[in-house]
């Protein structure tokens, strides 16, 4: 069931991905895009790895089993490392409607291996209609053009879609592996290793430091994708994990789309069009029918089961008043 800490870690997920197409497009003006890739767990790495370190006693820190070994690797090495490094260099050869669409694949792919790989998660009927309504409303919202088969070449689309797969089984191969370290430790232990894993991509890609042209906005493009969409984002994102399942923590890509569109919108000025709209409220749709077997409200909203009680108990004292008055 999802309650409220499952929503919060969604939502944060959602909102903190939505601007890394949007960051990783600008950024890739200025840096080769390994070296970006390898620079932003860099910074990500030492900020996360500064937190816990003070707000985590040593015996939370230490990997105990092989359990968290393989949660470590399947963090750094699939879940961030190559599927970031696919990511940004897909998107050369893509524009970012196309890359959102591509990389929304994710969710449609996450059930096909928790299928094989796990025993306690499985999609239902319901379930499936869901994710193919959630991915026809990211459709829309990106606005389907010729561009989903011409533009970018199938190059691009082919690195990105092996993006959604490295995505998606790293995020099941996470929870397959279970472990005893926090999300968040262990996406500090993932991190090292997403670095080492790109920087040596980048080295044997013949890519140098040399051709980053420093400006502000290749700066403030770095800062966002390390810290907001890298850090912080992870820590959500593995949390959610966690939480309610590799399928329904991969929906929070179907939202990503929603997300830097909004904020085109109110921060670029960018229009939206009658079809984005009626993109959303199809992706709403999908999460609706997915949530109808999924949410218990009562322990997302519990004023609401503090009400009904209340109001049982007013209904229970005026059948006493009534029986005492019978009696």
């Amino acid at each position: 069931m999802i309650d409220r800490r499952t929503l919060v870690l969604f939502a944060a997920s959602s909102l903190l991905f939505g601007g890394t197409f949007v960051a990783a497009k600008a950024g890739l003006e200025y840096f080769p895009p390994l070296a970006f890739v390898a620079l932003r767990f860099d910074i990500a790495a030492i900020v996360l790895l500064g937190y816990v370190l003070l707000t985590r006693s040593r015996a939370e820190l230490v990997p105990r089993t092989r359990g968290d070994i393989a949660g470590i690797l399947a963090t750094g090495v699939l879940a961030i490392g190559l599927t970031n490094a696919l990511i940004f260099v897909g998107q050369q050869y893509a524009t970012s409607a196309v890359a959102a669409i591509v990389f929304s694949l994710n969710p449609i792919l996450t059930p096909v291996f928790a299928a094989l790989l796990l025993s306690d998660e499985r999609l239902s009927t319901r379930g499936a209609a869901g994710l193919l309504l959630g991915l026809g409303g990211v459709v829309l919202v990106v606005g389907p053009s010729s561009d989903l088969l011409l533009g970018g070449g199938l190059f691009g689309q082919a690195i990105l879609f092996a993006a959604a797969v490295c995505g998606a089984l790293g995020a099941v191969s996470i929870r397959r592996a279970g472990g005893t370290l926090s999300s968040t430790v262990r996406t500090a232990w993932g991190l090292p290793f997403a670095a080492a894993l790109t920087h040596m991509l980048s080295f044997a890609s013949g890519e140098s430091m040399g051709e980053i042209v420093w400006t502000p906005e290749a700066v403030l493009a770095l800062v966002y994708v390390a810290v907001f969409a890298g850090a912080i984002a992870y820590v959500a994102y593995f949390g959610l994990i966690d939480s309610a399942g590799a399928i329904h923590a991969n929906l929070a890509f179907y939202v990503v789309p929603v997300v830097s569109t909004v904020g085109g919108w109110a921060l670029l000025g960018e229009s939206i069009s009658t079809l984005t709209i009626v993109g959303f409220l199809v992706i709403f749709a999908g999460f609706a029918v997915l949530g109808s077997e999924s949410v218990d409200l009562r322990r997302v909203l519990p004023l609401s089961r503090t009400r009904r009680h209340s109001t049982t108990d007013q209904f229970l004292s005026l059948e006493d008043v009534r029986r005492d008055r019978a009696d």
